[in-house]
């Protein structure tokens, strides 16, 4: 076989590993925080959100791979949600800005800083839900991203960080 279709070959060998690669990696991360989020949902969902499976939403910053399985776990987190689809529209709509822009962001700090900066995103859905005043309901949910992904994630992933064995294979899919 001529050297350019063998290339060809072994390339579409490889998209499709990266393609099962990728499908299964979201699927699992959308299962853990799912099941991570539900597993809490007295304190995950209203107007004060605790949510420790928002330490994941860091994953991105490590490798990009994992922002869809984010985002499909937490559409499917809140489905289950008091408030039902409207939470899944904003909340996945806050995740999705969240993960997009801390995929793009150098600094780890900075990085979790990111859901915080957009929890106006559900202090809005909560306005229009609930008519609570906006800015005290962001101010709360700001206060609970902080708290997970900052001051308890931050924390988190640095000993992730400095462990190079799991380091090599959340950046090896």
């Amino acid at each position: 076989m001529p050297n350019h279709l063998r290339n060809k070959k072994q390339g579409e060998l490889n998209m499709k590993k990266i393609n099962t690669a990728a499908i299964a990696i979201t699927g699992i991360t959308a299962a853990i925080y799912a099941v991570a989020t539900l597993a809490i949902s007295p304190i995950a969902y209203g107007s004060v959100q605790f949510r420790i499976s928002e330490i994941m939403v860091l994953l991105p910053w490590i490798n990009p791979i994992f922002a869809p399985g984010l985002i499909l776990g937490c559409a499917i987190a809140n489905m289950f949600s008091p408030l039902g689809l409207i939470d899944v529209a904003f909340g996945t709509f806050h995740t999705f800005c969240s993960v997009m822009m801390i995929k793009r962001t150098k600094n780890m700090v900075a990085a979790s800083l990111w859901p915080t900066i957009l929890s106006f995103i559900i202090g809005l859905e909560l306005y229009l839900v609930y008519s609570s005043p906006f800015i005290v309901s962001t101010l709360w949910v700001m206060l609970g991203e902080f708290i997970c992904i900052t001051c308890i994630g931050c924390p988190v992933f640095k000993l992730i960080t400095k462990n190079s064995s799991v380091m090599r294979k959340l950046q090896s899919y």
